[in-house]
C-alpha cells in the first residue's frame, strides 16, 4: 500500500473499524442544476440513501413522491413501491445512456441508476481505493487554497459501477479528502470538481457532511457558478456484519459542549419485558445543560 494512502486509510479511522459494518445509511438534502437539467427536479431533493460497504449496491427513499425507492445495482436498476413491488426496472442500465450529453433528459430509473452508483461510490471512499479491481497511483501535489494536496489517481475495473474509469482524489495534510475529480461518461464526459468538507466522526470513521460539485474547466479548475451538485448530509449510521439488531446508536456527551454519535450493544430484556423500535427521540433540560457543562461527566 502507498504511504500516503495509508495515511489517508489511517486518518478515516482504519481499515479495522471499517470491515466491522456492511451498510451505511444517511440523510440527504440535495440540490444544484443537474437535477434540472435532466427533467428531474424535486425527486432526491431531501431523502436518505442506504449503501453497501464493498458490494455494490445503494437504494433511496423516498424516491419522488409516494414514498417510492430505488433498487441499484451494476447489472440492474428498479423503482418500487413502499411496499416493496416493482413499479419499473432497467437491466444493463449503463448501456441506455449512449449518445447522452450533459442536457441529455434522464428517465427515472437512469436518475436511480446515476444516483446509487454515485453515492456508493462516494460513501465507501477512501476505502474503496483498496478493493479488488481499483489500482491506485500517486500523482504529483495539487496547490489549491494556499494548501499542498497530495492526489492519488484511481482507475477502476469494468465491473465497477461509478463515475469514470479513472478518477482523483485529493487529500490534505490531515489525511482527510478534499476533492475528488471525475468526468460523468453518462453525462457526455462532463468533467467534475468535487468538494467535500465539514467532517463528522460516526463511530470512529470520519465523514463529509457538506459536498459541493462544479463543473471542471481544462485546466483543473472549479468554474463557481457552475455547481452542478450539492449535497447535505447527517444522521450517519452503520449497519454492523452479522446480527442486524444487536446495537443501538446513541449520542454521548464526552466533554462540555461536545457530542459523539456511538453504537452501543443491545441486552435481551429480561422475562415479563418487551423490546420496542425507537423511530426518534428528543433531548432532555438535564443533557443539555451536561452539555453546557454544568453538570460533571463521569
Amino acid at each position: 500500500m502507498l504511504d500516503t494512502l495509508r495515511h489517508v486509510i489511517e486518518a478515516h479511522g482504519g481499515l479495522e473499524n471499517w470491515n466491522q459494518h456492511k451498510a451505511l445509511s444517511v440523510d440527504l438534502i440535495i440540490g444544484g442544476m443537474l437535477w434540472g437539467l435532466k427533467g428531474q427536479a424535486g425527486k432526491l431533493e431531501r431523502t436518505n440513501v442506504t449503501v453497501g460497504l464493498g458490494k455494490e449496491w445503494a437504494s433511496h427513499q423516498p424516491f419522488g413522491q409516494d414514498n417510492r425507492r430505488t433498487r441499484f445495482g451494476p447489472d440492474r436498476v428498479a423503482i418500487e413501491d413502499a411496499q416493496g413491488n416493482v413499479l419499473e426496472e432497467l437491466a444493463a442500465p449503463r448501456a441506455s445512456f449512449a449518445g447522452h450529453a450533459l442536457e441529455t433528459p434522464w428517465t427515472e430509473p437512469q436518475l436511480a441508476y446515476f444516483a446509487g452508483y454515485a453515492m456508493w461510490t462516494y460513501l465507501n471512499l477512501p476505502f474503496l481505493a483498496l478493493q479488488e479491481g481499483v489500482e491506485v497511483e500517486e500523482l504529483p501535489i495539487w496547490h489549491e487554497n494556499g494548501e499542498a494536496w497530495r492526489r492519488l489517481r484511481l482507475t477502476f475495473s469494468d465491473k465497477i459501477a461509478t463515475h469514470s474509469k479513472v478518477q482523483t482524489i485529493y487529500v490534505g495534510d490531515d489525511g482527510l479528502l478534499r476533492r475528488h475529480d471525475y468526468a460523468v461518461e453518462i453525462a457526455g464526459d462532463s468533467p467534475a470538481a468535487h468538494y467535500l468538507g465539514n467532517y463528522a466522526t460516526v463511530d470512529g470513521i470520519k465523514f463529509p457532511t457538506e459536498r459541493r460539485v462544479y463543473v471542471a474547466r481544462p485546466d483543473g479548475k472549479p468554474i463557481p457558478d457552475l455547481m452542478t451538485v450539492s449535497i447535505d448530509l447527517a444522521n450517519y449510521r452503520f449497519v454492523r456484519k452479522g446480527n442486524d439488531t444487536t446495537t443501538y446508536r446513541a449520542v454521548q456527551a464526552v466533554a462540555p459542549g461536545k457530542l459523539e454519535l456511538t453504537t452501543k450493544p443491545l441486552r435481551e430484556p429480561p422475562p415479563g419485558y418487551v423490546r420496542i423500535r425507537v423511530e426518534a427521540c428528543g433531548v432532555c433540560h438535564s443533557d443539555a445543560a451536561t452539555v453546557a457543562g454544568m453538570f460533571p461527566i463521569s
